[in-house]
């Protein structure tokens, strides 16, 4: 009679030892795996930017100038620009000190929500030194004063000032109560010893509508949104806030040079994040800024538009938003202004 052969003890005992190394291999791949999934590079999906201001602004145009060098930089990924236009940039910059901090949604921060606004609203929906982690300064715009030449006769600041002493009144358009424009304007009139009247827009092209309707004199413009004009023809730039000429617009004179040394002043776009937003994402975030704005394209194509680029470290760029936050405080002061 024929027997199965009984396994062999040795070949039991590999068995077992199999099936252990099996569930020892299984249980040391498990948090492996897990901490992989967890810790994927950032960025591993699109990154939205929020821009407070409407498509065609000087804020949007940086925006997408930036974005597009990000996302080459991320390997396409994906940067999108979502605009958020209303309240001189507050609707946009409440909606992004709630956002989740987790890097996929920052934004493009400008010297009104960031430096003017605390001082000229009573009650903020957002703290600028509370809810937001600086990352970058992306660019300083200087500004240019424009008029209408079917509506002014002026051809520099001097004839300006003389003419506009003839007229009833000066009425100055801002692209907002609060903006940097509102108080440039304030600036200007202490500078030439007259009162400006501002008449603030909802949007830039709004306020350039009231140039071209001649219902108002003058707007002081960011140089980036000027320059089309002024080159097109269809806009006069009596002079620019910088401290040298812009290379946008290199045949206007700046306002120190036609005698008012007072009048120098800009403002800034730069990326912020919400404020708990995890530190190695901001270091990585600062050093992806800083090397697409000085990269060689991506500066030549933002000083194109008419702006200065910069790329400054974190620190740098929180330095800057306090420090503007006392210089812009006292003009808000000066005029007694209140947004609310």
């Amino acid at each position: 009679m024929t027997h199965e052969p009984h396994p062999a003890p040795t070949t039991r005992r590999s068995a077992l030892r199999l099936a252990s190394m099996a569930a020892v291999l299984a249980t040391g791949l498990a948090p492996f795996t897990g901490a992989w999934a967890q810790t994927a590079p950032y960025p591993n999906k699109p990154v939205r930017i929020i821009v407070g201001f409407a498509a065609g602004t000087g804020p949007d145009i940086v925006a997408r100038l930036l974005a597009q060098k990000l996302s080459e930089g991320w390997g396409n990924l994906g940067v999108i620009v979502d605009n958020k236009p209303g309240a001189g940039g507050l609707i946009a910059a409440s909606e992004a000190a709630r956002a989740t901090p987790d890097g996929y949604t920052l934004m493009l921060g400008e010297t009104g929500q960031l430096s003017i606004a605390p001082s000229s609203y009573n009650k903020l929906p957002y703290d600028p030194q509370k809810d937001f982690a600086a990352v970058s300064q992306v660019v300083t715009a200087d500004f240019a004063l424009l008029v209408n030449p079917q509506k002014v006769p002026a051809r520099n600041v001097k004839d300006f000032v003389a003419w506009t002493q003839q007229q009833k009144g000066l009425f100055l358009a801002t692209f907002g109560a609060g903006t940097p424009g509102h108080f440039g304007a304030f600036m200007f009139g202490e500078a030439v010893k007259l009162k400006p009247e501002p008449v603030h827009y909802k949007s830039t092209a709004d306020a350039l509508g009231g140039l071209f309707g001649g219902d108002v004199q003058g707007v002081f413009a960011s140089v980036g949104l000027a320059a089309p004009n002024v080159k097109a023809g269809k806009l006069i730039a009596l002079g620019t806030t910088g401290g040298t000429r812009s290379n946008a617009l290199p045949d206007v004179p700046t306002m120190k040079e036609q005698g008012y040394s007072g009048l120098e002043f800009n403002s800034w776009f730069g990326i912020v994040a919400p404020s708990k937003t995890p530190p190695d994402i901001l270091a990585r975030l600062q050093a992806d800024v800083i090397k697409a704005v000085q990269s060689a394209d991506g500066k030549a194509k933002l000083e194109d538009a008419g702006f200065r680029a910069t790329g400054t470290t974190r620190e740098e760029f929180a330095r800057v938003i306090a420090a503007d936050a006392v210089t812009w405080g006292k003009a808000v002061a000066a005029t007694g202004f209140k947004a609310d």
